[in-house]
């Protein structure tokens, strides 16, 4: 049996935001959605699920649909890719202060009663 994923309110908006931005940039853009399908190497029935905001599709698929729309991410226009490789060294050097593994912390009980 298939598990069925509950996605929260903001991730659900945050789809359909993009995807909504991806459709008005494409349609600015005067292509079809055939048209960025080809480009994606993807279906245009992919291409409508990503304007629609569809949570199954992959992740890479959508930014780069994004990207080829001119969709800014993470503050960096799309043809600034040093930019993004800064934003992308940057969180990895982040990520090497912290602990490589995380343990739960204990609960601690109050005996004080």
């Amino acid at each position: 049996m298939k598990k069925t994923l509950t996605h929260l309110p903001f991730t659900r908006y945050a789809l359909k935001a993009l995807g909504t931005q991806i459709a008005v940039a494409r349609r600015e853009l005067g292509w079809t959605a055939t048209d960025l399908a080809q480009r994606l190497g993807v279906t245009a029935q992919l291409v409508s699920r990503i304007e629609r905001g569809a949570p199954s599709t992959a992740v890479g698929t959508v930014f780069e649909a994004a990207v080829l729309c001119g969709i800014a991410l993470f503050d960096t226009h799309p043809d600034d890719v040093r930019s993004m490789a800064a934003v992308a060294e940057n969180e990895r050097l982040r990520l090497a202060l912290l602990p490589s593994r995380t343990r739960r912390r204990p609960v601690e009980v109050s005996s004080d009663f």
